[in-house]
């Protein structure tokens, strides 16, 4: 009986001497917040929000180093990932470009090279056009590139990527045809538009508040199942509210979003990977983190763990659909 209890304490103790060591597992250096896109756009102001209320809070002792790293459609930042296995002083910030690129593209990296650790808000896509742009509404756009097929320049940022997913979704669901020119980030997307370069584009809102501000733009329907959050108006009288779905605008697609994630190089230790995603979530619980959500009309919602993986699953699952209708899958 002796021995069974000692045998029982022992179990006892490196039970509670591992759960401390994971509560007490903190950065030794500076960590870098590898960004896989161009500077601007929609993931750098995604991850220097994080870095500037983690900062603001002191959620974390050691400094933060933000890295742009969007060659190859994010992929520079992938395989980045890859070549810094096991190393917890890297996080990637991302959206689903992580595991859909493998898809579309022969690259040296596959998404079991990173570590998902969590999603904290949904992006709603728009059709935005210049300001003194022909099309007045969707339907008139849409019109446009079914008289003129290929004609129409539609830009997006990254290739195969989430926009131009979108655009092919837009083409196949309505017979339109575009041309589809892609860029290095939703910033460089958002000046090419307001410039009068392509036609439109389907940046979130957070990438062309800026333009609609000043009045270089306008949108034309968001993809969303119901109209967005209200507030003070933008650009003269008219709001995020007032812009209608694309479904109310005709176009036969419902709902389109894409998280913004955050991942690590595969290989880390569970406890750093617990210490990150705690921190996330409590980057979450800031007012700094609400009023980002707000301001660029996204819809905050935190995911990690098998909630996570699943969302994953279902999204990969809805984009290989579009893939395969255009032909993109990689042999």
């Amino acid at each position: 009986m002796l021995h069974k209890t000692k045998i029982i304490l022992a179990a006892a103790i490196t039970l509670l001497s591992t759960a401390a060591a994971y509560a007490e597992w903190k950065p030794e250096r500076p960590v870098e917040f590898v960004v896989a896109s161009g500077a601007g756009g929609g993931t750098d102001n995604f991850a220097r929000t994080i870095q500037a209320i983690i900062t603001k809070h002191d959620l974390m002792d050691q400094p933060i180093v933000v890295l742009n790293k969007g060659s190859g459609s994010g992929a520079e930042a992938f395989i980045y990932a890859k070549g810094n296995a096991g190393d917890p002083h890297k996080l990637i910030f991302a959206t689903n470009n992580v595991y859909l690129l493998p898809h579309v593209a022969k690259l040296a990296y596959t998404s079991q090279d990173l570590e998902p650790i969590a999603a904290l808000a949904l992006d709603e896509f728009l059709i935005w056009v210049k300001a003194d742009s022909e099309y007045k509404d969707a339907k008139s756009f849409i019109d446009a590139a079914k008289a003129n097929p290929g004609q129409v320049p539609f830009g997006g940022s990254q290739s195969k990527d989430t926009d131009e997913t979108l655009v092919a979704l837009i083409e196949q669901e309505t017979g339109a045809d575009f041309k589809y020119v892609p860029f290095n980030g939703g910033g460089e997307v958002g000046v090419q538009l307001a410039g009068g370069h392509v036609a439109a584009n389907v940046n979130n809102p957070n990438e062309n508040l800026g333009q609609w501000q000043g009045g270089a733009i306008r949108p034309l329907c968001v993809f969303s199942p119901e109209r967005m959050a209200g507030g003070e108006p933008v650009q003269g009288d008219m709001g995020w509210d007032d812009i209608p779905t694309c479904a109310e605008a005709g176009l036969p697609i419902e709902s389109y979003q894409m998280p913004r994630t955050v991942w690590a190089p595969a290989g880390l230790p569970q406890d750093a990977l617990a210490f990150y995603s705690d921190l996330l979530k409590k980057v979450t619980e800031t007012p700094e983190w609400k009023e980002y959500v707000a301001k660029t009309s996204q819809t905050g919602r935190f995911l990690a763990g098998a909630e996570f993986k699943d969302f994953i699953g279902k999204s990969e699952e809805n984009a290989l659909k579009v893939f395969k209708a255009e032909g993109w899958l990689v042999q």
